[in-house]
């Protein structure tokens, strides 16, 4: 049965995340099947309106896609009828003034992470947002992708016993764009234009430590730039002014341990771009993107250590597949569907702007971290 319907002011939607992820993946998918169930057994529908700098790529998406509303304007998108939430998937540096602009003009706020550039300016939306009664949102797909959907289902069941440590490793091989284009915007590996894998890839780690571990309450990182120069989409030579690798242990709330790589400077040698080992007293796990293994107590093997004698063993083979068991949906579209209820709805948004700011709290603790060569405390980061 049809409900209400809204409309979403989108700004940022040309770029590569804005558009495939959050623009066709999940809000025209959710529009093209109906809109979201809501719980009185309606359809909350939904409609975007495109806003960016440039007419002519926002007039290609719209025709493509059967949308009909776009602007250069983001005052008069946001003035749109019927236009009660604002998502922005710019580049960092563009956020705080496109969202103080928003939540100024009544909307509700979801939007790609980071937040902000800053804890200060973080806590500059908070506050605004808080003052507005707005329901506030920040980007935390990782924790709806499939594989650490499963690892949630074991941590939940009692899997591990008393978990102790935790070992990630997230990266691929970014080119440098003169053999061969870069897959990543230029922008990414220049630390003004709010660039740097720390930046990015902790405000991700942050909550996905928090929501399977618990909070993180001290850090030590080193944040390197591997590759000094790189070459932009135009072709032209440039110095890379951001970190393109990050080699973080943190140390979490119960005693879990975390070492977690993260960099765009390495050859994949693993099933997924990212797993997680995640090693109890009564049973390990590696979790990717999509699959999850395990290896309880009573089927863990018994190694020598004997270097002079090659091993017989296939340590691979001795782990086994965790099922599906449910359908999973795209992890961008699940948060949506999320947000998109919590807005209607009114309530706060378990992911909000305050989680944000305890992203960009581990960013500054492990940047500290990396320039002096000392461990950080975080204290009352999970709060």
């Amino acid at each position: 049965m049809s409900g209400p319907t809204v409309r979403i002011v989108m700004n940022g939607v040309t770029g590569r995340m804005g558009y495939r992820q959050h623009l066709v993946r999940s809000v025209l998918a959710i529009r093209d099947d109906g809109g979201v169930l809501r719980p009185d057994g309606t359809r909350l529908q939904i409609e975007p309106v495109l806003v960016g700098r440039s007419r002519d790529k926002l007039a290609d998406i719209a025709r493509r896609h059967d949308i009909d509303l776009f602007h250069t304007d983001l005052d008069a998108a946001l003035a749109e009828e019927g236009a009660s939430i604002y998502f922005d998937s710019q580049v960092t540096s563009e956020h705080k003034k496109a969202i103080l602009r928003a939540i100024a003009a009544g909307k509700h706020v979801f939007t790609e992470k980071p937040l902000a550039e800053s804890v200060d300016e973080g806590m500059e939306l908070v506050e605004a947002a808080r003052a507005a009664g707005i329901v506030d949102g920040v980007v935390h797909d990782k924790i709806y992708l499939p594989g650490l959907i499963k690892l949630k289902r074991l941590i939940d069941s009692g899997f591990f016993g008393r978990i102790l440590s935790v070992r990630g490793e997230f990266g691929y091989w970014v080119f440098e764009g003169d053999m061969l284009p870069a897959q990543r915007p230029s922008w990414n590996y220049r630390a003004e234009d709010g660039g740097g894998i720390t930046l990015d890839m902790y405000c991700h780690w942050s909550y996905v430590l928090e929501h399977l571990f618990g909070g993180v309450e001290a850090v030590m990182t080193r944040s390197v730039t591997h590759i000094p120069h790189r070459f932009d989409e135009q072709g032209n030579r440039y110095e890379a002014t951001a970190d393109d690798a990050a080699y973080g242990i943190f140390e979490l709330a119960g005693g879990v341990i975390a070492q977690i790589n993260s960099s765009w400077a390495v050859r994949v040698d693993r099933k997924e771009l990212v797993e997680f080992q995640v090693d109890g007293t009564h049973g390990s796990a590696v979790a990717g993107l999509f699959g999850c293994r395990i290896q309880p107590r009573v089927r863990t093997p018994k190694p020598v250590w004997n270097p002079d004698v090659p091993t017989d063993q296939d340590f691979r083979a001795q782990w086994e597949e965790v099922p599906d068991n449910q359908e999973f949906t795209n992890g961008f579209r699940a948060q949506w569907e999320r947000f998109l209820l919590d807005a209607d709805a009114g309530r706060p948004h378990p992911y909000d702007f305050m989680s944000g700011v305890r992203g960009l709290r581990l960013v500054a603790a492990a940047l500290k971290s990396s320039a002096e060569g000392v461990r950080v405390e975080l204290p009352g980061a999970s709060a």
